[in-house]
């Protein structure tokens, strides 16, 4: 029987089940516009700060071209979200919530994974995002010789994933917590509240990150030698080249492609037919903008050996290298500690917003343990963050951040990889549905090419971070299945809850057969023949 049949044979019974939000009925609020979406998302900027000296140090002189590379990529992509984003106004939680919407005809299985997979992705932006805040706040009050800088209890080797990496507390973690938990507070007002709060960090602290990029171009400190020779750090452009320099647009995708976040809030725009394609466009513009000249401008003020220097890697360094592409000294520089530890945080905060509201809408839908689907009367889901920020506390234990960010990213790109895909799965299984917005057929050909680039480049890329990044990053998916089994087989019986179906545009309750046929399963296979040919092939 497919899975399709199963859902419309239920569905009298889910049907009668009441709408989950929460014990006391609290809903998510319609109270934003693109605007404030806008801002909510003027965080993902701030991320290429978590891998900018990590990418240059692995890739070498053409590592800005990995973040031009990724962020187009990004951007065209887009148009595909914002379609199927403004077929489903009473969901919230982005684009993968719209993309299982499109997998559930086909596979209980797939459907859960593009939740689950975008939340994995997400989620770590806490953790990395305030390790570097909180290095930054360490080493200016203390200096980087400091005890609470330098001591640490080891609780477990972890060597046989990467060389190197432990689980341990140290003075980084511990202040790192305490900045989860501030912009928590933050959160706990609602998505307004929080927009409100965005905008004026983002003001503050954006607004000197974006003048990095531009001003070392106006004063003449790009230096055209800091960008030659134009070959991979391996020193040509052979089999170990192109490996390093995909492995760095693999990388890249990460932070690049992360403004999709700004469809997360559908459910709550006041208008969301014209809210949803204002809010993903004009999030990617700023992203071009940021992820095209920043990198540029640090690669051709610094040269390669000073992006990859240990300082801009872990951070530590970064205020004082932007202090020197304007020409400030000690006390530009500690003010722009103060703005990149509001800009780090404005990523958190973006974080937190968009990944919490995934996995609230995952609980909604019957995918995801029904606990999460509690809204306080703000309007936050506030069991959504509480279980964000617990997970986050664990991964803060973890000692080196690239490879939390490689194997997240594993997560990301499959997301990616689904919702692509849904676009089309959409236009067949329901094109009579009025869409506010329509991507142009030849960018959904376009997102269609680049699912499989982007399958191609987490077989090549993903364990240039490490030898066992793939398979870790396979174990984290996997994670899904005992998840959602008891869910949906235990809690609910083998039915979905009323509120899966919501914007599902049934005929009397019963979730109608899939028209694509084969075709999304032969999508999957493709998709996983080329990423582990491509692992084979580059890393074999």
């Amino acid at each position: 029987m497919s899975n399709a049949d199963e859902v419309s044979r239920s569905g009298a019974a889910v049907l009668s089940d009441p709408l989950i939000s929460s014990s006391e009925g609290h809903q998510l609020h319609r109270s934003i516009t693109w605007k404030d979406a806008f801002w909510v998302a003027s965080g993902v900027p701030a991320l290429v700060l978590f891998s900018i000296g990590g990418l240059a140090a692995t890739v070498g002189a053409p590592s800005w071209l990995c973040w031009t590379a990724s962020v187009i990529f990004g951007f065209l992509q887009a148009f595909v979200y914002a379609e199927i984003a403004g077929l489903f106004p009473g969901k919230s939680g982005g684009a993968s919530v719209y993309g299982a919407a499109a997998w559930v005809r086909y596979s209980k299985i797939v459907a859960p994974l593009s939740l689950w997979s975008n939340w994995l992705a997400w989620t770590p932006v806490l953790t990395v995002g305030s390790t570097i805040a909180a290095a930054y706040i360490l080493t200016s009050l203390f200096g980087p010789d400091a005890a609470i800088n330098t001591q640490k209890l080891t609780l477990l080797d972890l060597g046989f994933l990467k060389q190197g990496l432990e689980i341990r507390i140290n003075g980084t973690s511990i202040v790192a917590t305490v900045l989860m938990l501030l912009t928590f507070a933050v959160q706990h007002k609602g998505i307004l509240g929080t927009a409100r709060i965005q905008f004026i960090i983002a003001v503050v602290a954006l607004t000197p990150l974006l003048l990095i990029g531009i001003v070392p171009f106006f004063t003449g400190d790009i230096a055209v030698s800091h960008f030659q020779p134009f070959v991979p750090i391996s020193g040509a452009w052979d089999k170990a080249g192109w490996t390093l320099f995909l492995g760095g647009i693999y990388m890249a995708a990460w932070s690049s492609y992360a403004f999709e976040t700004a469809v997360c809030y559908t459910r709550e725009f006041r208008d969301p037919k014209t809210d949803t394609f204002k809010a993903i466009f004009w999030s990617g513009v700023l992203c071009v903008a940021a992820y095209t000249l920043i990198p540029l401008a640090f690669q051709g003020a610094l040269g390669t050996e000073g992006v990859a220097s240990p300082g801009i890697v872990d951070g530590s360094g970064v205020a004082g290298a932007m202090a020197g592409m304007v020409g400030g000294g000690a006390t530009v520089g500690n003010i722009l500690i103060a703005m990149l530890v509001l800009s780090l945080l404005l990523g958190v905060s973006t974080s937190m917003a968009g990944s919490s509201r995934t996995l609230y809408q995952g609980s909604v839908d019957g995918w995801l343990p029904k606990y999460l689907s509690h809204v306080n009367h703000h309007g936050a889901p506030t069991r959504a963050m509480w279980t964000d920020l617990g997970f986050n506390v664990v991964l803060l234990t973890l000692s080196d951040s690239l490879f939390v960010l490689a194997v997240s990213n594993i997560c990301y790109l499959v997301f990616i990889f689904l919702n692509l895909h849904a676009g089309w799965i959409h236009r067949i299984d329901n094109a009579h549905v009025e869409r506010p917005y329509r991507c142009p057929n030849w960018l959904m050909v376009v997102g269609f090419i680049l699912a499989y680039v982007n399958a191609f480049m987490l077989g090549a890329g993903a364990n240039v971070w490490g030898p066992g990044t793939l398979m870790t990053g396979v174990f984290a998916l996997a994670i899904i299945l005992p998840v959602f089994w008891y869910r949906h087989y235990v809690v609910d019986k083998g039915s979905f809850p009323q509120a899966m179906l919501k914007d599902l545009h049934m005929t009397d309750g019963v979730l109608s057969a899939p028209k694509a046929g084969l075709l999304p399963y032969a999508a999957l296979a493709a998709g996983v023949l080329i990423v582990f040919s491509a692992n084979s092939y580059f890393h074999g």
